[in-house]
């Protein structure tokens, strides 16, 4: 697996450079550590149908299903022994109790083709902290359902079941805890419903695949209190956590699941991922962002309730001094883009409750981030318009199309018809937690760049067609734009200079 590192992004007034960390559709098809902080309230149609799942999970056939293999707990290693030694597309039952493997660090279970996995009430296959994977290999479409998953220890960026992210697997109704690296992985077309991903040492799900991704559905899941082995804090801006994180992936539907008290960001896609839609979810009281799009296309975001997030990390640099407005909705390099095939061709942000966050959504875009820039810590990727990076170079890239090719871009981004609510007195605050933004740093590097100076900066605030309009914000909001020194109240923000939020209505004081 390439091992990602955390993107950091230089940002800055033209006078002065610090060091900021940068984290990086229409249609309807879409962990854990501390116990939830609350019950999501039921004010919005995203909170009344928020996915309860750890605390209730499904149950599954008590009896064994006609022409199913019954797996005996009893018997160390019988599921293994039996996947093994029978044919592809077979139904295996495992009955209550714990199930175990060999305990040789590699014994895991390799499944054939088609086969299907069902835990009876209170079956549980445990690794024991000595096996690293459950269920690995490269057989398609597998079902794994009503089953709990817990105390493997895969290594980091590895994940426990679908380890070798094989395409058309179906993980329902499961619990998937208490493991190291990433509960689960990912592959084309596999469809993730109804299950608890909880406390898991990195991820609840690691969406990555070498060749990428396609036709991703996560619905209905409850992801919580991922990240219990801290890695951003092992690993200093490796950006390699989350409740979810997404890595190339091309068409995905994540919608209705409760993402929340993950230990860093809830959701967050980086790296050339396409045509997501992010809708009826429930974000909230995440350590991180509860949504970081990073590097990526063409989304619809849409129908979400946000609250209570990235307080913990807000707040971090805030005590800092650091005066970057880091958001919640935090778009970094990622925009609209007409000539990649999407259900949209813009990013459509919008009916979304925004409700006590530390701060609401920013466009970011890193001037001196860019195909076969040093600055750009993507492990060497570059856009989906450029596939060689090695073609961004002068004298080419000063000149069309790779002018603008080698770049990912903050552009066709539209905010509107959401609601922003703050009560600094709930979020314990009184500045940096109340921005909206739109902004980039001074170019500087390399020397070569052809994006020196204030030339993105300009584009990002003024050129790439991205707009704030008729929200509703309650609360205390102040504005940056074009970079971090420029804090806007509403009218500024609204004045020809800026253009935005036309029809958009702003009480300050009725946050709290």
């Amino acid at each position: 697996m390439v091992i990602k590192r955390r993107h950091w992004a230089l940002a800055a007034a033209p006078l002065a450079l610090a060091l900021l960390t940068a984290t990086g559709c229409d249609s309807t098809p879409g962990a854990p550590a501390a116990a939830p902080t609350a019950a999501p309230s039921t004010s919005t149609s995203a909170a009344r149908a928020v996915a309860r799942v750890c605390a209730n999970p499904a149950a599954g056939p008590a009896k064994a299903p006609a022409g199913a293999v019954t797996v005996d707990p009893a018997v160390v290693g019988d599921l293994a022994s039996k996947t093994k030694s029978s044919p592809a597309n077979t139904t295996f039952w495992l009955r209550p109790g714990k199930h175990r493997l060999d305990p040789d660090r590699y014994a895991q279970v390799i499944p054939k083709k088609g086969d299907r996995y069902l835990g009876a009430p209170g079956a549980v296959l445990d690794g024991g902290k000595k096996n690293q994977y459950a269920f690995a290999g490269t057989a398609r479409d597998v079902t794994i359902r009503y089953l709990t998953v817990q105390r493997f220890v895969a290594p980091q960026n590895e994940g426990v079941v679908n380890h070798d992210s094989a395409d058309g697997w179906v993980i329902e109704h499961a619990t998937i805890q208490d493991n190291s690296g990433a509960g689960l992985m990912a592959g084309s077309h596999q469809r993730v419903r109804a299950n608890c991903l909880r406390d898991n040492g990195q991820y609840g799900m690691n969406a990555y695949k070498s060749g990428g991704i396609s036709g991703l559905v996560v619905e209905d899941n409850e992801i919580v209190g991922n990240n219990t082995d801290g890695w951003e804090r092992r690993q200093q801006g490796c950006g390699c956590t989350g409740g979810i994180k997404f890595w190339a992936v091309d068409g995905a539907d994540v919608r209705g699941n409760w993402v929340h008290d993950n230990r860093g960001a809830g959701l967050w896609a980086d790296t050339d991922n396409n045509d997501f839609l992010i809708e009826n979810n429930v974000l909230e009281a995440n350590d991180g962002a509860a949504l970081i799009y990073e590097t990526s296309y063409n989304a619809v975001i849409r129908n979400n309730t946000i609250r209570r997030n990235n307080w913990v990390e807000g707040r971090r640099y805030a005590d800092r001094g650091d005066n970057f407005p880091y958001a919640t909705v935090y778009l970094s390099e990622s925009g609209g883009e007409p000539r990649i095939r999407a259900r949209t061709d813009k990013i459509k942000i919008y009916r979304n409750l925004l409700e006590n966050n530390w701060s609401g959504i920013t466009l970011w875009e890193n001037a001196d981030r860019f195909c076969n820039s040093p600055a750009n810590t993507s492990s060497g990727d570059c856009t989906l318009l450029v596939k060689n990076a090695d073609r961004c170079a002068k004298p080419a890239i000063d000149k069309a199309p790779l002018y603008a090719d080698c770049r990912w871009k903050t552009q066709r981004v539209d905010i509107h018809d959401n609601r922003f609510v703050l009560d600094e007195s709930v979020v314990r605050c009184t500045e940096m937690c109340d921005r909206m933004a739109v902004l980039s740093n001074y170019g500087t590097y390399p020397d070569w760049s052809p994006y020196k100076g204030e030339k993105v900066a300009e584009a990002i605030t003024h050129k790439q067609d991205n707009r704030w309009h008729d929200n509703v914000y309650l609360g205390p909001w102040k504005f940056v734009a074009y970079d971090p020194s420029r804090v806007l109240d509403f009218g500024e923000w609204q004045s020809a200079d800026y253009r935005q939020d036309a029809g958009s209505t702003l009480d300050p004081r009725a946050g709290g």
